[in-house]
């Protein structure tokens, strides 16, 4: 039986969980929570459903993973560190150098550095996510699953902006989506639930959390999705405006004197839910809110993955299913319902009582013509599964 660690790091955060292989079971879970800042807590969650909080001082990502390591042993989930046959790692983008997963090498994490252009947000904290395992077992294979990765199927019509050529191929400037390890896991498990063969089936994913995307699935692959150079294009998220017109970005450096960093410093943690609302990038904060701005905040929310369904159901010709996903995907029933009510003319009947829970399954009526669905993701499996495949 083989032990595999998969890890989702943050600027000030990471999540794990320990998989046995071959039969894919959770074994500990947890995160290290507010690395680097005050009042941080460790969290380990074992298999007979136990759980153990610790607040203590987390100083960076080596001291996250060098408690991960002690309580892995104390609790007995491992007798020894070698026992873990390899940890795989969430990396938003692999740009053009990284068309499918990899073990990590001094090379390649350079690479995952340098590629911190693309995704200044996600890279860099995973990078150092990864440097922390090398360095406290550096006997165990480390992989990186890129989100990218996913999307390398989509064709130049959907990937190239429209500016000059010169530009994509001298300094890679094209969409690159994310989300792919999500999606991935989430395709083919939607078309098996609804009885159709994965490389038939038209879907269109709606991964919809703090950070959210769109992705049209065809022939089993990315045809085409949201988020775009970086996280911060595509649909209204939590802190990011989404779509947004360039010239504005101009016209308020003018206005205000702000600086480009500072702008898109704005974009990515001002806005969206937040910046609309002026109360919180938190859904459940909006939903209890009284204010008019959090309603309003929600109601554009639903229309922009209403805007994008659509337009993906037109490029497709067609759709089979709808998919809701991730944190608020998975969890409400509000947002779910706003969207489905707006795709009826797809031939989609909304079955409103069986959303009012959660959990998977369907949520359209045994007839409707283009099913609605819920399915949970688990981007850790398919990271861990990754990590089999390549260090098998």
């Amino acid at each position: 039986m083989k032990k595999v660690l998969a890890i989702n790091s943050g600027s000030s955060s990471f999540k794990y969980k320990l998989f046995s292989f071959p039969d894919e079971k959770v074994i500990a879970s947890g995160m290290a929570d507010r690395v680097g800042l005050e009042n941080a807590v460790f969290k380990i969650k074992l298999s007979n459903g136990r759980e153990y909080i610790r607040n203590t001082n987390i100083p960076d990502q080596s001291a996250a993973v060098k408690l991960l390591m002690e309580d892995l042993k104390k609790f007995k989930v491992v007798k020894s560190l070698k026992e873990i046959a390899g940890v795989g790692h969430r990396v938003v983008n692999g740009g053009e150098i990284f068309k499918s997963s990899a073990v990590i090498d001094e090379k390649k994490l350079q690479q995952i550095i340098d590629l911190g252009e693309l995704a200044p947000l996600h890279n860099i904290p995973e990078a150092t996510g990864i440097k922390a395992f090398m360095k406290i077992i550096p006997d165990v294979p480390q992989v990186a699953v890129f989100d990218t990765s996913y999307h390398t199927s989509l064709d130049p019509i959907h990937y190239l902006y429209s500016i000059p050529y010169k530009y994509y191929k001298e300094y890679g400037i094209r969409k690159y989506g994310a989300h792919g390890t999500s999606v991935d896991y989430i395709a083919p498990r939607a078309a098996r639930m609804m009885g159709k063969n994965p490389n038939i089936v038209r879907l269109i994913v709606c991964h919809l959390g703090s950070g959210a995307s769109i992705t049209a699935v065809r022939h089993g692959k990315s045809f085409d999705t949201s988020m775009g150079f970086s996280p911060l294009t595509g649909v209204t998220m939590g802190t990011r405006s989404g779509d947004f017109d360039p010239s504005a970005i101009q016209h308020l450096m003018h206005k205000t004197g702000m600086s480009i960093d500072e702008v898109i410093e704005m974009l990515n943690h001002e806005s969206g839910m937040l910046g609309i609302s002026g109360v919180s990038s938190d859904m459940r904060d909006l939903i209890d809110s009284k204010q008019k701005s959090a309603k309003l905040a929600r109601r554009i929310f639903i229309n922009r993955i209403v805007r994008y369904v659509g337009a993906y159901a037109a490029e497709m010709n067609g759709v089979d299913g709808i998919v809701f996903t991730a944190g608020v995907g998975e969890h409400d029933p509000g947002v779910r319902a706003g969207v489905m009510s707006s795709l009826r003319y797809l031939g989609l009947d909304p079955d409103f009582k069986a959303n009012r829970t959660d959990g998977e399954k369907f949520i359209s009526k045994p007839n409707s013509k283009v099913k609605a669905l819920i399915v949970p993701t688990n981007e850790e499996l398919m990271i861990a599964r990754e990590v089999i495949r390549l260090t098998r």
